[in-house]
């Protein structure tokens, strides 16, 4: 059973390559919790992220946006504390502003879900040789999410991270062709099929 090669590191990167990556998401709290640890990966590794989830989990509700958002000094330190977590005041300081600012969005728009997927109609988009591995680490389609995201104050929201974003919550599929996972996604999508990767 082939599989795209970034994900055979460990047992833990196949699990969630296998049962997540690429699946779309219409979960808030999902949302949050994938946009989060990229928060937290910026600058490191996806697989110190998988690695750390249940950590990432214990220090921030299990992702409830509406608790992250009340958290203050007290939580904070606790979290600096905790072992094991990246201790990046900045990157917690960043989580919990971004829960206040998931919070508005989702009053906004009535969910996090109904924005993000509203950049594509609701669709996933597959685009033109990624399939066979030329997956850029931005494109125009992140460019623009994530002007938008730090438009309305979010941090830690630059290009690069929002594509994984994108990647990871099925609104751009990218596994390989070759991999197993690649046609049962399609399956799961209604795809839209995008020339370039400058494409918006």
């Amino acid at each position: 059973m082939e599989r795209c090669p970034w994900c055979l590191c460990n047992e833990k990167m196949i699990r969630y390559h296998d049962e997540e990556w690429g699946v779309p998401v219409h979960d808030d709290r999902k949302q949050f919790e994938f946009l989060m640890m990229e928060v937290m990966q910026c600058g490191l590794n996806w697989n110190m992220m998988i690695q750390k989830r249940e950590i990432f989990r214990k220090c921030f509700a299990d992702f409830d946006f509406d608790k992250v958002a009340d958290f203050g000094e007290e939580e904070i330190e606790q979290i600096m504390e905790t072992k094991g977590m990246i201790r990046s005041r900045r990157k917690i300081e960043a989580v919990i502003h971004n829960a206040r600012c998931f919070q508005n969005i989702r009053e906004e728009f009535g969910s996090f879900d109904a924005y993000i997927w509203s950049f594509t109609n609701g669709k996933t988009y597959l685009y033109t040789g990624h399939q066979k591995g030329a997956i850029p680490a931005k494109n125009g389609l992140s460019d623009r999410v994530s002007r938008d995201l730090k438009k309305r104050g979010m941090k830690y929201m630059g290009s690069v991270t929002v594509y994984s974003h994108l990647q990871a919550c099925g609104i751009i599929n990218d596994h390989q062709e070759s991999c197993f996972r690649y046609s049962e996604i399609l399956r799961m999508t209604d795809p839209v099929n995008k020339r370039r990767e400058n494409e918006a």
